[in-house]
């Protein structure tokens, strides 16, 4: 195996290698000292096979390398062109509305250049509050919930494929119940145009904003009847555009009389609840907006008063007392009538096989019903006494007798009652044994 170098010009050099080996994609090339190659076998030429040798030359391209080397940089420029030079830039916060309980901050829409959105948040006292809805779209945020008179601090954090991008800090104070500039009024339909007129006037003076269009720091929505003004004036129709978004987002109803009554307690927020739409303005400003009047006698449809009835029995019919609930209904009826009326006593009659007479019944009638009594008395230390069996009476007998006789004997006096009457028993001769004699029987007394 020999390797031999043939120089034909500065520029380029041949170099003679042995085949060693040739598979399907890739040749072994032996070269000078055993050195291995492995060369493509696809740029051999044809007819190669093991044991073969080749020359191969090797030169450099420098008008090729120029021109690769130019797209290159090209390229590089055309990217730092399109994607390098602008980037996104920050939100720019601002405050729009503040209120005692919300705040109300805007910015402009975000510029993400030609990097693609990861997430837009609103922080609040460095703690992530929430993520903005839309975030490409929309450019305002409403924050509710907020302590009176507290001092806040607010920033967007914008999220990229280019990086994160954190808006200005916003520091701010929540306005406390004397400072009514929050107030951003939006007017709906008010047929009175003088009370409507006043109620402008009233808002400029507190310095307070009011509008025609619902808007994201509408505070308060105020008219007096939800049905949309046409041109001439007078409510029509169904209810308005406006008064429908305000249902929507949650926005309280309230009439102009609530802006005149906050103007009236020097500029002073007063409670809304004396003010909501369908309530009395003049009520007090405690009291419920849906008060239902009280009567004195119960309005149940339920338990209706039936008039007074006398009972009459008759056989076989038991008078029942009425409830407890009528007893009350019928009372307060006739208290709450003019001239009061002596009350009727429940008679309570027993059912009896004769009737009573119209008399007796009259008596019973005029009679008040008294608590019933029991009769009996039972004394504390009352026992009953313990069972004792009668006394036995011994028997004696003069002479002989019977087993039989003394055992009937004994039977007789033994179910006797326990009187203080002597029994003097029959002696009967025995029909067994005539000739015995049975003398007399004598009661001892044991005690």
């Amino acid at each position: 195996m020999t390797t031999k170098l043939n120089s034909k010009s500065s520029m380029e050099e041949s170099f003679t290698f042995t085949v060693g080996k040739l598979d399907a994609g890739m040749a072994i090339l032996i070269g000078e000292r055993a050195h291995l190659i492995e060369f493509p076998s696809l740029l051999l030429p044809p007819g190669v096979t093991t044991g073969s040798i080749v020359n191969i030359s090797v030169n450099r391209n420098t008008v090729e390398e120029k021109r690769q080397q130019k797209e290159f940089w090209d390229l590089q420029d055309a990217i730092l062109e399109t994607f390098g030079k602008v980037a996104p830039e920050p939100p720019a916060l601002e405050v729009r509305n503040v209120t005692q309980t919300s705040v109300t901050l805007e910015w402009p829409l975000i510029k993400l250049a030609t990097a693609k959105l990861r997430s837009l948040d609103i922080y609040r006292n460095g703690q992530r509050l929430a993520s903005i809805p839309s975030p490409t779209t929309n450019t305002s945020t409403k924050l509710s919930g907020l302590d009176v008179n507290t001092e806040y601090t607010f920033q967007l954090i914008l999220r990229t494929t280019a990086g994160t991008f954190p808006s200005n800090v916003i520091r701010l104070r929540t306005h406390t119940i004397t400072d009514t500039s929050g107030i951003s009024v939006c007017f709906g339909t008010v047929q009175d145009t003088v009370m409507l007129e006043r109620a402008k006037l009233v808002l400029r003076e507190m310095r307070a904003k009011w509008s025609d269009k619902i808007q994201i720091d509408t505070t308060h929505f105020v008219c007096t009847t939800p049905a949309a003004a046409p041109a001439s004036g007078q409510a029509s129709g169904g209810p308005s555009v406006e008064y429908q978004k305000a249902l929507q987002m949650s926005i309280p109803v309230v009439q102009p009389h609530w802006i005149l009554a906050c103007h009236a307690e020097k500029n002073r927020m007063v409670p809304i609840s004396g003010y909501y739409l369908g309530a009395t303005p003049s009520a007090p400003m405690n009291a419920p907006p849906f008060a239902r009047p009280t009567s004195q006698t119960p309005n149940r449809d339920s338990l209706q008063s039936a008039p007074s009835v006398t009972p009459t029995t008759g056989p076989g019919e038991i008078d029942r007392a009425p409830s407890p609930e009528t007893r009350a209904r019928q009372n307060e009826t006739r208290s709450s009538s003019e001239h009061e009326l002596p009350p009727v006593p429940t008679i309570k009659v027993d059912v009896h096989e004769d009737k009573l007479d119209e008399s007796e019944l009259e008596k019973a009638r005029e009679t008040p019903v008294e608590a019933r009594s029991r009769s009996g008395t039972m004394k504390k230390d009352f026992q009953f006494p313990p069972p004792t069996p009668p006394p036995s009476v011994p028997q004696i007998v003069v002479g002989h007798h019977d087993d039989e006789e003394a055992s009937r004997a004994a039977a007789e006096s033994g179910s006797s009652d326990n009187k203080a009457e002597e029994k003097q028993p029959a002696t009967n001769a025995s029909q067994d044994n005539v000739d015995d004699e049975v003398g007399e029987t004598v009661e001892v007394d044991l005690n």
